[in-house]
């Protein structure tokens, strides 16, 4: 039987955590498009587009929803056949009229290219054809409306046109106010910089910037307003403006003609980093927003290419791997994690990847988000997981840092002035989490470059933080661990691995080094851990949640990375019990976490899969989870925490940590290696 994905959320233009649209209906033009923070029932974090067709003189819509008419009717859509989300495109296929629609959503972050990864631009292709072997007249209306530049509706809006150079012109629209990095929190739209829409001249017919009034009338008229509108400022609500363009493709044929459009965004200065400002990546050599749009438009044949091979790869080698099922998860959760993050330079010239922690409290920087995603970055550019790594390292060296273990963080996104979890205090810490995670990645960076030069930058820290687990990490005290919606914990067996295999994955890097006594001693000592643990957390046929509560059990996902680094401080005897047991608990939508609710984590669950030696068992835990974004009922971007019985989303949504289910591939393409 063959399965078709239906996303909860479908992504669509996919740039960083401000520049962020998606469709979270069964059909394009069921609803408005809307930034990923948006609200059912709500009209802040609507991000409206609107796609229309006249074919042979009639109207139909494709995308977004226009007001009822006075007499309640609303306009006739298209018949949507089609739905396909790749790593790099969503690509929507309609029909009706004679006529087949298909309607791209393009961002190419291409993570081996980081200008265009880091450019903030995204394509909408028009592709059409006749499908009943006739000739038909056709243009597409497309516009976007001013609630992409401000964070709420009552907030007012200007807009212009800005020459390119030769034929190209962009038209933009920003916020009256421009107030430029004004805004923190997880909850949040961008309201300063400029949107951009600029048209390919291939069918160019017209634009124009002018109230949302005008969809009726090119719905009913077929034409748009000779000049742009003048009564600005406004807001967006009530007589919302939107920036249109139509496309005139003249007589279709059975041959395909294709056109394109780019929306950007120029956030004019993207992070504040320890009390300095610090624009897109982009932006380092002085190139400006015309040039790069210029360049978007130019290059756009090429990128088109580079996203398909890149597609391809991709897919074919999760179906491989993993199946259909897996094939279509890792291609829902790609954009997702990449365009959760900003990528800029500090003062050094040294990149500074930095995740915005999205519908958990908007932390910039979380090293417990960064660990879960790592993978995917692993695969495809460590030095971006480096990226992650170098504000922690630099915000922890300095005198606002008062502890021997690693922060959590280093601000809330955007400003990254330093951590702001738990107040502070203590308790509300999670010191061998963020140790372990530091240290595990670290060490996956240098294995993955052949390299130790980072390391050895912060060695400093680095020995520091492996002496805290070597004290601390064997039985962890009462505190938080990554899971912190579980609340504290004592004798944590899971938190403890990690602690075990950041004190081995040290003695990995002391060995890279050329420091053979250290290694050998933390290996040594790693071992010694393991196999206490072993039996501290023994349960007869699993192991325990926490060393004193018999009868308990959870997700060890932390052990993965045994199998990566090679360590073998855990025997395979000790996996294939914790699989077993996975899988005797497994219920419709997934493994629970552990025994205390039915909730679980998607990102773990895949993690726990992959320390499974049999297909059929990575399968067995792996494929619920395609079964939950197939049929919850909670239309939002990936959510990576949801109950496995319900298919109900617990919290959080569009976050990076589903980075981690390209764990798989990393497992099996290291393993192989």
């Amino acid at each position: 039987m063959t399965f078709t994905l239906r996303p909860p959320a479908v992504p669509l233009v996919t740039v960083d955590p401000y520049f962020n649209v998606w469709s979270s209906n069964d059909h394009l033009f069921d609803d408005h498009t809307h930034h990923w923070t948006f609200q059912q029932g709500g009209t802040a974090g609507i991000h409206g587009m609107m796609g229309m067709i006249r074919i042979d003189g009639k109207a139909w819509r494709f995308m977004g929803k226009l007001p009822q008419t006075e007499h309640g009717e609303e306009q006739d859509y298209l018949q949507q056949v089609a739905l396909t989300v790749d790593p790099l495109n969503t690509i929507y296929t309609f029909e009706g009229a004679g006529i087949t629609l298909q309607v791209e959503f393009m961002t190419p972050l291409l993570l081996d290219n980081l200008d265009i990864l880091s450019r903030p631009a995204s394509y909408i292709t028009f592709d059409v054809w006749s499908n009943d072997g006739n000739l038909h007249d056709v243009q597409i209306y497309f516009d976007v409306t001013g609630e992409w530049c401000v964070h709420e509706p009552t907030q007012q809006v200007n807009w212009s046109r800005v020459n390119l150079g030769g034929r190209f012109e962009s038209m933009k629209m920003g916020s009256l106010d421009q107030p430029i990095l004004g805004r923190k929190g997880d909850d949040t739209r961008i309201d300063w910089g400029y949107l951009h829409l600029v048209v390919s001249d291939t069918y160019y017919g017209e634009t124009v910037i002018h109230s949302m009034d005008i969809r009726r009338t090119w719905m009913e008229q077929g034409s748009l307003p000779k000049k742009d509108d003048t009564q600005m400022p406004r807001s967006v609500e009530g007589d919302c403006p939107v920036m249109a363009a139509v496309l005139d493709f003249g007589m279709v044929t059975s041959e395909k003609k294709s056109d394109f459009l780019v929306l950007a965004y120029d956030d004019i200065v993207s992070i504040e980093y320890f009390h300095q400002q610090l624009p897109g990546y982009w932006k380092r050599d002085g190139l400006t927003m015309g040039q790069m749009l210029l360049l978007a438009i130019r290059e756009y044949p090429t990128i088109k290419k580079a996203c398909a091979r890149f597609n391809k790869k991709l897919k074919e080698k999760a179906t491989k791997l993993g199946g259909d099922k897996y094939r279509d998860m890792v291609s829902l959760a790609y954009r997702q994690a990449i365009a959760a993050h900003k990528l800029v330079l500090d003062e050094k010239g040294d990149l500074l990847f930095l995740s915005k922690e999205n519908n958990s409290n908007g932390c910039i920087g979380t090293v417990d988000i960064s660990y879960p995603s790592a993978p995917l970055f692993l695969l495809y550019n460590p030095a971006l997981v480096k990226g992650m790594m170098r504000p922690i390292f630099c915000y922890a060296r300095s005198d606002e840092w008062p502890f021997d273990f690693a922060p959590h963080d280093v601000g809330t996104y955007p400003i990254a002035n330093g951590q702001v979890y738990g107040e502070n205090a203590v308790e509300n810490q999670m010191p061998i989490e963020e140790c372990g995670n530091i240290l595990i990645m670290m060490t996956a960076v240098c294995l993955a470059e052949g390299k130790t030069q980072f390391a050895e930058e912060n060695w400093d820290l680095l020995t520091q933080w492996a002496k805290y687990l070597r004290r601390n990490g064997l039985d962890p005290g009462h505190q938080l661990c990554t899971d912190d919606f579980a609340g504290h914990l004592a004798h944590n067996a899971n938190l403890s691995i990690k602690a075990i295999i950041g004190v081995g994955s040290y003695g990995i890097l002391c060995g890279l080094l050329g420091k053979a006594e250290e290694k050998e001693d933390y290996l040594h000592h790693a071992q010694l851990m393991a196999r206490e643990w072993e039996e501290m957390a023994d349960d007869n046929d699993h192991f325990k949640l926490t060393f004193d509560q018999s009868g308990t059990w959870s997700l060890k996902y932390n052990l993965i990375w045994d199998n990566l680094f090679s360590l073998n401080l855990f025997s395979d005897e000790v996996k294939q019990k914790e699989v077993n047991y996975y899988l005797a608990r497994k219920n419709r939508y997934g493994t629970p976490l552990d025994s205390r609710q039915t909730y679980t984590k998607a990102d773990w669950l895949v993690w726990a899969a992959a320390l499974a030696e049999r297909e059929e068992d990575r399968l067995s835990l792996i494929e619920p989870l395609w079964h939950f974004l197939n049929e919850t009922e909670d239309r939002v971007p990936f959510t990576d925490w949801y109950d496995t019985k319900t298919a109900k989303r617990l919290n959080f949504k569009n976050r990076s940590v589903v980075g981690g289910l390209f764990i798989l591939l990393l497992t099996r393409d290291w393993i192989k290696n």
